[in-house]
């Protein structure tokens, strides 16, 4: 007797910079607890911290 298995759909998020799904047992962090972000490569985290960077280094505008 044969069996064919069946494929299981894996449990994923989606980088935060690209969008590409990411399977929640690669991206779990346990040291993350407050605020997550995924990330599903290298390339992604550098441009995600590029804009952090970015975003700290520009001045702030003054309301009047």
């Amino acid at each position: 007797m044969t069996s064919k298995d069946k494929p299981v759909a894996l449990e994923s998020v989606q980088c935060d910079v690209c969008m590409k799904e990411v399977p929640v047992s690669e991206a779990t962090v346990p040291e993350a607890t407050d605020y997550v972000v995924h990330f599903c490569g290298l390339e992604c985290y550098e441009k995600w911290k590029a804009q952090g960077e970015e975003a700290k280094a520009q001045p702030k505008r003054q309301t009047s």
